[in-house]
Formats: structure tokens, C-alpha cells, sequence
């Protein structure tokens, strides 16, 4: 899940990768982009119909549909994103390339809930496609790579 995301070839990316691992991507609006058929395609989205990619108004209606362990990934997270058993219905959020998560959604998920991804000190933050594919593979590694070739 991407709240608020505003770049979108970033998007883009991560929509390729859910489309090549099997994930539903979920979107949080506002969007820094259109969805519509043309920008997508100008933003290199063309993979946007070989995965189911949702898009939702607001996080709380996310979550009333969603039903799985939410995870927010934050480089203040205490736990590490190699340190979780995930499953197949896990929910992994992700915030704006520029900004992260809103502190009002990071306060609305337990510490435990709060994951990071190593890295060096002093440095800022991975680009977000980078960061979610680190994690979204982790995760099909740790389920068997289901579905793959």
C-alpha cells in the first residue's frame, strides 16, 4: 500500500513488480498523478492491468477492507524487515517519497508495527520503489515465491 504517493514513475515500478510477484498494489488518494489511461502509459504504468491495483479515498477506508497485520515502514521503525514472519495477507505500508508516512498514521500503529529497512548512518531514505521491492521480496522468498514460473 502507497499513501499519497506522488511520483509517478515510482509508481510505475512498483506496480511492475506487484504485476511480476503477484500482489495487489493499494493506493491511498490524494495521488500526485492521474490514473487515467494515457498518463499511465506515459509514466511507463503499463503493467497496471496485469495486477489488481485499488484505490482508495482515505486510509480508514483502507483498513475497514483490508483485514490483515498492517505493517508501516518508516526509517524510525524499531523492528527490522528481515526480523518479521510475514503471510500472505499481511498489509504493507508505504508513505510519500518526500515526506513518509504522516506522523498521525505512524501514531495510529503499535511499535511493533513499525518496520525499517537497514541503512547507513546519516542517510535520509531509500527511493520508495527500491524500498518496496526489498521488502515485497522478502516476503514471496519467506512464502515460497508462490505463483512464480
Amino acid at each position: 500500500m502507497l499513501v499519497a504517493p506522488s511520483i509517478a514513475p515510482n509508481t510505475g515500478n512498483i506496480i511492475r513488480l506487484c504485476a511480476n510477484t503477484g500482489v495487489d498494489l493499494h493506493l491511498v488518494e490524494p495521488l500526485g498523478f492521474e490514473m487515467d489511461a494515457y498518463r499511465l502509459r506515459r509514466a511507463g504504468l503499463d503493467y497496471h492491468d496485469m495486477t489488481n491495483v485499488v484505490v482508495h479515498t482515505c486510509l480508514d477506508n483502507a483498513r475497514l477492507l483490508l483485514r490483515g497485520r498492517w505493517m508501516a515502514f518508516t526509517s524510525s521503525g524499531s523492528t527490522r524487515y528481515t526480523d518479521i514472519e510475514y503471510t500472505t495477507d499481511d498489509v504493507l505500508v508505504f508513505g510519500n517519497e518526500t515526506t513518509g508516512l504522516a506522523d498521525d498514521v505512524l501514531t495510529s500503529f503499535d511499535e511493533s508495527t513499525k518496520v525499517s529497512i537497514p541503512m547507513m548512518p546519516a542517510n535520509r531514505s531509500l527511493n520508495l520503489a527500491n524500498a518496496v521491492s526489498i521488502v515485497v521480496y522478502e516476503a514471496w522468498r519467506q512464502n515460497g515465491f508462490a505463483g512464480s514460473a
